[in-house]
């Protein structure tokens, strides 16, 4: 009878890497965005070459409230900090920090809407007259439903990290690039719409 020889065992492999479907699929959708806004943005930039080419001024008839869109740009820009800080909080596993970051980051995202729903009464532009209207709904009001569905992508954040799942990261990491594309965006649509008159 033969005596059975030693097995010989190998080491466990290494655990696979995460795969970030989330944050990829965020990067995706913000590279997506991103070509609308800057199309959108040409197009403005287009018919207003050719009314200031005629002579005539860009917007002809309306007052744009410059205070209202300087605290835009200052709330959105703020809420990337926020968001950041609930990206730190979750990596050391702080609870009550990642809520309070995320929910002041749907508070300002909240402010936002209530700035650009304020620039909607007080600009008062009529949509169908002519295609300044028509194109300046278009432009802030695409801006207006990224920082909405940011909002639901806050929310969805805060329920999957502060429900039990606060080591999966991820998901506030890609809630984060999600607000440093709108912020970007919101950054040159900001200086197009605006500012340049």
């Amino acid at each position: 009878m033969t005596t059975p020889s030693a097995t010989v065992a190998l080491p466990a492999a290494a655990p696979p890497a995460p795969r970030r479907q989330l944050f990829v699929a965020t990067a995706l959708a913000c590279v997506a965005a991103s070509t609308l806004v800057g199309g959108m943005l040409a197009i403005w930039v287009l018919l207003r070459e050719r009314v200031v080419d005629a002579g005539e001024r860009f917007p002809v008839d309306y007052i744009i409230p410059e205070v209202a869109s300087n605290v835009m740009l200052m709330t959105i820009w703020a809420l990337c900090l926020f968001a950041q800080w609930a990206v730190y909080s979750g990596n050391r596993g702080d609870r009550a920090h990642t809520g309070l970051a995320l929910a002041v980051t749907g508070i300002l995202a909240i402010a936002y809407i209530n700035a650009q729903a304020f620039v909607y009464v007080d600009m008062a532009v009529p949509i169908r007259d002519d295609y300044y209207g028509a194109l300046f709904y278009a432009m802030t009001g695409t801006m207006t439903a990224l920082v909405i569905a940011g909002l639901v992508y806050t929310t969805v954040a805060a329920f999957r990290a502060l429900g039990g799942r606060l080591q999966e990261t991820e998901i506030l990491s890609a809630h984060a690039l999600y607000w440093y594309f709108a912020a970007t965006a919101y950054s040159a649509v900001w200086f197009v719409v605006y500012v340049t008159k």
